[in-house]
């Protein structure tokens, strides 16, 4: 059984965000709202008739006013928090970028998130011209700058693809900030807390079989040796011709020979 629904139409941003949050452990769901109730409140009083002129001073009140900005333990659990991004006004590029587009709507902006590899950036459409913002700073982004982003994730090489400006739905951006809560909760050594968060995106995706392969390896630092074996015997028998498959056969041997540990 699912704990979150699976249709986009069911999701909703920022509260399933909190609600994923809460349920993980991370932050109390009552705390975060009123965070969220007093921002969507007082970004109000930057209703200007002029959309431009709007949405230079949501920019401004954002970023030098409440002095939202970049967390310098960049990967954290917390900086992937959406509800602690919205209370420390520090957060990595989806959390700000999410905060911003929301804010930005609460103003009858035409805001959305784009989910460039590696990073997110925040578009906004004004007079019929997309405009893109680098959540972390605020400032404007060309095309020639998004896709210097997009190489810098995947290589020099990597060309500037159509589908990756196209706006995301709720259900994408909440797998990013799952994935990159994960990644946070790994760098921390909390696997209860990873293994969660592979959990709750093997429900939207269950045949990720990368995420197979690392829910295994989360796993395993777990004990749980029987979880571990039955990922990876999925990831080889669903992906028989990977060019890793004979690296994940050893690992499933390796498995083969430690104890199970219950938790």
């Amino acid at each position: 059984m699912q704990r979150f629904p699976s249709d986009d139409k069911a999701l909703s941003l920022p509260e399933t965000a909190f609600e994923m949050c809460q349920y993980l452990g991370f932050s109390d769901l009552k705390q975060v709202q009123w965070a969220w109730y007093e921002l969507s409140g007082a970004v109000l009083s930057h209703y200007l008739f002029d959309e431009e002129q709007r949405f230079a001073a949501l920019l401004k009140w954002f970023y030098q006013d409440l002095g939202f900005c970049e967390k310098t333990e960049y990967f954290s659990r917390d900086a992937a928090d959406l509800g602690r991004c919205l209370q420390s006004r520090q957060g990595n590029s989806t959390t700000l970028a999410t905060a911003l587009m929301l804010l930005g709507r609460e103003l009858d902006l035409k805001t959305a998130l784009i989910l460039l590899p590696g990073t997110t950036v925040m578009s906004c459409q004004l007079a019929g011209e997309l405009h893109y913002i680098d959540p972390l700073s605020g400032k404007r982004l060309n095309r020639e700058q998004l896709h210097a982003l997009v190489r810098g994730e995947l290589g020099n090489s990597a060309p500037m693809r159509d589908n990756y400006l196209k706006p995301a739905t709720a259900k994408q951006v909440l797998t990013r900030m799952l994935h990159e809560l994960k990644a946070g909760c790994i760098v921390e050594r909390k696997f209860e807390s990873a293994l969660e968060c592979c959990n709750l995106i093997l429900d939207w995706y269950p045949d990720d079989l990368n995420l197979h392969r690392e829910r295994a390896f989360i796993a395993q630092q777990l004990g749980a040796i029987q979880v571990a074996t039955a990922d990876l015997q999925y990831f080889i028998d669903n992906n028989p011709h990977d060019p890793i498959v004979e690296l994940v056969k050893m690992q499933l041997q390796e498995l083969g020979e430690e104890t199970q540990v219950f938790h």
